[in-house]
């Protein structure tokens, strides 16, 4: 396993709408069609699921939909078009295929966008069935919710100005003003490990990025891999600054306890390589992202 390296500063939109056609029948974690068009299905819709134990997926069946919680505001991760509505992104695709495994097409999945602080009492609370946005895999929260995965490594950095000569890692924050969202773990790790001058959070990141081009604020923490997605849709505005300085696995945020559901996520990520790596292909390289699929934990 390679930790995932991200290459600031290049200007290139963000990853487009990858569009799902949804089969009858067919294998979850199915591959790529042979005419290589990652436009086109990367999998079919699975039928008779045989899912024992996990009342997650029962509450599912039960009421013929899955509810997923996601992001809305990160290029390349997690987007909604405002004005149609349509989701897109690297961890919606993990989120849709995810959800094609167990049986369910587009047409069944309800998306909810939860902020960073709310994540976990949204799972405890059973308002959705499982997470998938950018969600560090950490002890503190596995005390209330379970993870699948790692399905993707990255590592914290710092957003400035493109024209920003200062700022070149964590050491630089002194007298600097900080911004990230509350509830995040690269807002805490900087408050508990670093100097900055000040430190401010928002709901989302794209408050921040709209504090630092104001210039509000000096710079931004958060995962790389976010970081970069703003970056390519803002080169002439925005830099990464530095090297990374953390490592961030991110899961799929599960109900404490449902061990089925968990193990036939991870069994999804084993067996479907070709699935992740069409994703990561379409959505964070080009942003400049580089790395491989990690293994899940045992």
């Amino acid at each position: 396993m390679r930790k995932t390296r991200i290459l600031a500063g290049i200007g290139l939109t963000a990853a487009a709408l990858l569009t799902l056609s949804a089969c009858n029948s067919g294998t979850p974690g199915a591959s790529p069609d042979e005419s290589g068009d990652a436009t086109e299905a990367l999998w079919e819709v699975a039928t008779d699921v045989d899912l024992a134990d996990s009342p997650t997926y029962d509450a599912m069946v039960e009421r013929d939909g899955v509810i997923i919680g996601v992001k809305n505001d990160q290029p390349g991760l997690g987007i909604e078009d405002p004005v149609s509505g349509e989701r897109s992104g690297f961890d919606v695709d993990i989120a849709r295929w995810i959800a094609a495994s167990l049986g369910f097409d587009e047409d069944q999945i309800e998306y909810v966008t939860i902020p960073s602080a709310n994540r976990e009492q949204a799972i405890v609370n059973g308002d959705i069935d499982y997470y998938v946005g950018t969600y560090s895999i950490t002890d503190s929260r596995m005390e209330q919710i379970d993870f699948a995965g790692p399905y993707f490594i990255t590592g914290q950095g710092l957003l400035v100005a493109a024209d920003d000569e200062e700022i070149n890692g964590p050491e630089d924050l002194a007298g600097k003003i900080v911004c990230s969202v509350t509830g995040s773990t690269p807002l805490q790790r900087i408050r508990d490990e670093y100097n900055p001058g000040d430190t401010v959070e928002y709901d989302t990141y794209s408050q921040c990025v709209e504090q630092l081009v104001a210039g509000s604020v000096d710079a931004i923490t958060t995962d790389e891999a976010i970081l970069a997605g703003y970056v390519a849709e803002r080169p002439d505005d925005l830099k990464i600054a530095g090297e990374p300085f953390s490592e961030e696995r991110y899961g799929v945020g599960l109900p404490k306890g449902d061990t089925a559901l968990k193990d036939w996520i991870n069994t999804l990520f084993t067996d479907g390589g070709d699935v992740w790596t069409a994703l990561f292909d379409q959505h964070l390289a080009p942003a400049g992202i580089s790395g491989d699929q990690p293994a899940v934990d045992e």
